[in-house]
């Protein structure tokens, strides 16, 4: 298969709204792809590789500034041979290599091709090629029924190896897949709910109320003394949180996978930002800095017994039993008062709010209907729009992903603390696109600066420290509400208002 083959069913999928017209190019180009190129296929169109890291980050592919090919020659199975002889480089000299063999495919690579390039190798690639996505698309191009791929997918926790089977064995080699203790599986997610009174009133009375910790996903696994700790994405960090592996390891049991989070704390006993839990996975140097403490949700597997289609009242009896302190408390069946009172105390300790979560849901991986809602209140905050850079796909020839700056109220002057794309409708997209050449201050290939005229009404979910920005924070999850033009720039929220939030 032809590299370029996959680089135009990304575009396509990017350029489109439309699910079913994303799920048809997938399906195309999954039904055309061999049994050896599928795996790379899924997992480029996913944004990953299959190797993992390769040690080309964004300096090292900036560096990297070749003419194109006029033609496009390059195959799926070429491009990752590249990446396999990059994750192999290492020692003396292996930084010039990398550039080397990095330009060598870049030159080969016609524009188009460039820039997929760029964006698979820096993380960028949005395209809204996900996971649910590119599983109905799977069942599609094999004829499987989709719940079968998707249960496959989630009891391998790997989309490329889900497809591989697919495409070699059909349902057959789907139904294999099981719950194995040592593999991580792929994680149930919550939808955003709205109020709680509304969440309440959807899910129905047989409901569990639980603290939603502003921690890290964590799913660990043990079987007798061996244990493993996966995080949301599915990467094994068991050698940088030794503390929890001495934990899981002295639980009762031969044998568990369980579901939860994991959070720093303060020596008040309140959670610390959520960045600093993080930090806790990047090396194993940092496994002494801070200690982190385990909360579990969720209780997939014990002493043999595998739980996964058991109801939520099932798994937290399981959950309870093996894990006892270090499950998350939850209030079975409350009524609005007690749920109420509940989701007020959660924030009064630090918590983000409640999840609320149907009794007899089984466990199913990603955001299958809404058994699991999530409950926490939304901040505002009013910024001044500082820069938009030019979209792609669906959206090139406008001006689409906007920079954000709150007010410092010394001098007046902007401070960038975030940027965001989302929440832009077509209507606003042409809006801005029109609006903001009448405040442009400068412009480069990518990037229209504006003088700091307008205020946005942005929505987020917090914010964290962070050296990226100015500021010394950065938004989290922001979204565009509407525009203010009833607001002077000299009315938008300060610096400080912004740090407030951390």
């Amino acid at each position: 298969m032809l590299f370029s083959d996959v680089v135009t069913v990304s575009a396509a999928v990017r350029a489109t709204r439309s699910r079913k017209a994303k799920i048809a190019a997938l399906a195309e180009l999954f039904a055309a792809a061999s049994p050896g190129e599928i795996g790379t296929v899924v997992a480029w169109l996913s944004g990953d590789l299959t190797q993992g890291r390769i040690g080309a980050g964004w300096r090292t592919v900036a560096g990297v500034q070749t003419p194109p090919s006029a033609q496009a020659n390059l195959t799926v199975d070429a491009v990752d041979a590249v990446f396999t002889q990059l994750t192999g480089l290492s020692g003396t000299g292996s930084t010039i290599r990398r550039r080397d063999m990095l330009g060598e495919l870049f030159t080969a690579a016609t524009q188009d091709e460039q820039s997929f390039l760029i964006r698979l190798l820096t993380g960028e690639l949005r395209q809204g090629a996900l996971a649910a996505v590119v599983v109905e698309a799977l069942a599609v191009a094999t004829g499987i029924p989709v719940e079968v791929v998707r249960r496959a997918h989630m009891l391998s926790g790997r989309l490329p190896a889900t497809a591989e089977a697919a495409l070699t064995g059909g349902a057959a080699a789907l139904a294999e897949f099981r719950l194995e203790v040592g593999r991580p599986v792929a994680p149930m997610l919550a939808s955003p709910g709205g109020a709680l009174d509304e969440a309440l009133a959807e899910l129905g009375p047989r409901v569990s109320v639980e603290h939603k910790l502003d921690g890290a996903r964590i799913q660990v696994h043990r079987r007798g003394e061996q244990v493993w700790v996966f995080t949301r994405t599915l990467r094994e960090i068991t050698a940088g949180v030794p503390e929890l592996v001495e934990l899981v390891a002295g639980l009762d049991c031969t044998s568990v996978v369980l579901d939860g989070e994991t959070l720093a704390l303060t020596d008040a006993g309140r959670p610390r930002p959520f960045q600093e839990t993080m930090s806790r996975f990047a090396t194993v140097a940092d496994a002494q800095k801070l200690l982190l403490h385990p909360y579990f949700f969720d209780c997939l597997h014990l002493d043999g017994v595998d739980l996964l289609d058991e109801p939520l009242r099932v798994r937290r009896t399981a959950l309870e039993q093996v894990a006892g302190a270090h499950s998350i408390p939850a209030l079975i069946a409350p009524d609005l008062d007690a749920a109420t009172e509940y989701y007020d105390d959660a924030l009064a300790v630090g918590n983000e709010g409640v999840m609320i979560k149907a009794l007899d849901a089984p466990y199913a991986a990603g955001r299958r209907g809404k058994s699991w809602q999530k409950i926490k209140p939304a901040h505002t905050l009013d910024l001044l729009v500082i820069g938009a850079e030019w979209g792609y796909g669906r959206r090139t020839g406008f001006l689409s992903n906007l920079h954000l700056a709150a007010r410092d109220p010394d001098t007046g002057e902007p401070v960038m603390v975030g940027k965001t794309f989302k929440g832009l409708t077509d209507e606003l997209l042409r809006w801005q696109t029109e609006e903001f050449v009448r405040h442009e201050a400068h412009r480069d290939d990518q990037t229209v600066y504006l003088r700091p005229e307008l205020v946005v009404e942005i929505a987020l979910d917090g914010v964290q420290t962070s050296t990226r920005y100015p500021g010394g924070v950065a938004l989290r999850f922001a979204r565009v509400l509407r525009y203010r033009p009833d607001k002077e720039p000299a009315q938008a929220d300060t610096i400080a208002a912004v740090r407030a939030l951390v």
